[in-house]
């Protein structure tokens, strides 16, 4: 049993794959170029955003919006203390300095409601705060209709990182389509996943979409006109026609994957009713991509739990196993432990279970068993 299996969607697709592939070898067009040109217009459509931009990375996607949105040092950024590291890592990277709100105990993400309450503990601090980065984890949008109410009455942008949550809405909205600007990630064992890495920033603007088409060639608005500072962050032609192909697909194995995630709760209700467990839950006004499906280990130590596991032939994966205020390239920020309670007893209990379109329900009735197993033994 793989965690993600790459392969089993390779062989759903194969035929169309290598046609792609060997168009492109044929093309001679490797770096942007008509096959960029027609998934930025195919995810714009999808998404509903006016505008999308393919760049490298998912990492790069962040970067590249909050440059366009001006961060940079003496401006703070407020997000989640629950992510992945690029998300606090671009921040840093453009100068800026991070500031955390706690999590949701249900969802992980970023809790609105202690949003304005921080937000003024900066402000009296004399901090100028220059917008929001909210984290759609897991598959999942964020509460963003209260995040961009408090943002727009205080002036702030808000960005969604997106890069697990492409293929979710929010109240009939797609995510990418919730913020002034959003950035998604298509490395390989994501929702929506191509060969390597590879990403897109969607934005409403522009001006805006047009900065980041600027900014991933090196700020060149023209061969050779350098009209900013930017960076190498261009999506090659390859890795958009294979995206190309799965998006053809795309919605079908959403509900696939939303298909095994019900599977799963329903194989695990048992051990959640006996408060072994705490089951992934998805707000009715939701839907969710599942990029993971993430439970929190209750009666276990979790890294236990996960060898026990791993050694009955199950993979696991532990997304993510500690807060990023805590991590060294943070240190200097002087965070202590405590200030993020609920993100800090995520980090602690979080595991993930095999989770791709493609699992079978065998596959799952053994995930099922195996966790029983070990939570009991």
């Amino acid at each position: 049993m793989k965690f993600i299996d790459l392969n089993r969607q390779y062989n759903n697709y194969q035929g169309e794959l290598e046609e792609t592939l060997l168009r492109v070898a044929r093309s001679g067009q490797y770096i942007l170029g008509p096959e960029v040109e027609a998934l930025e217009k195919e995810l714009s459509a999808f998404t509903g955003a006016n505008f999308a931009v393919g760049v490298s990375s998912g990492t790069d996607a962040l970067l590249l919006g909050l440059m366009a949105l001006g961060v940079g040092p003496g401006d703070v950024v407020v997000t989640t203390p629950f992510s992945f590291f690029a998300t606090v890592e671009t921040i840093m990277l453009l100068g800026a300095e991070p500031a955390f709100v706690d999590i949701e105990e249900d969802t992980f993400n970023l809790d609105p409601e202690l949003l304005g309450p921080e937000l003024d503990r900066l402000e009296k601090l004399g901090k100028k705060v220059k917008g929001i980065v909210v984290v759609s984890l897991y598959g999942q949008c964020a509460d963003m209709d209260p995040i961009n109410e408090v943002a727009s009455k205080r002036g702030l942008f808000v960005m969604e990182d997106a890069c697990q949550s492409l293929g979710a809405t929010y109240k009939g909205r797609a995510s990418c389509n919730l913020t002034d600007v959003a950035a998604t990630s298509f490395f390989p064992s994501k929702p929506l996943g191509c060969f390597g890495d590879g990403g897109m920033v969607f934005t409403q603007d522009e001006k805006m979409a047009d900065l980041f088409k600027a900014l991933r060639i090196h700020g060149d608005t023209g061969r050779y006109q350098h009209e900013y500072l930017g960076i190498n962050g261009r999506l090659d032609a390859l890795q958009a026609a294979i995206l190309r192909v799965k998006l053809k697909h795309f919605k079908e194995e959403i509900g696939l994957r939303q298909r095994a995630a019900h599977r799963y709760m329903e194989l695990l209700s048992g051990l959640e009713e006996e408060g072994h467990i705490k089951l992934p839950r998805i707000d009715p006004e939701k839907s969710s991509v599942f990029a993971q499906f993430t439970i929190r280990v209750l009666t276990k130590e979790r890294d236990a739990l996960a060898k026990a596991m791993t050694e009955q032939g199950v993979p696991v994966a532990v997304h993510y196993p500690e807060a990023l205020p805590f991590l060294r390239p943070l240190e200097h920020l002087g965070f202590k432990r405590g200030q993020f309670e609920k993100a800090e007893r995520a980090a602690q209990q979080v595991l993930s279970l095999p989770m791709h379109a493609f699992i079978e329900e065998a596959e799952q009735i053994k995930v099922a068993e195996a966790l029983g197993r070990a939570l009991k033994a």
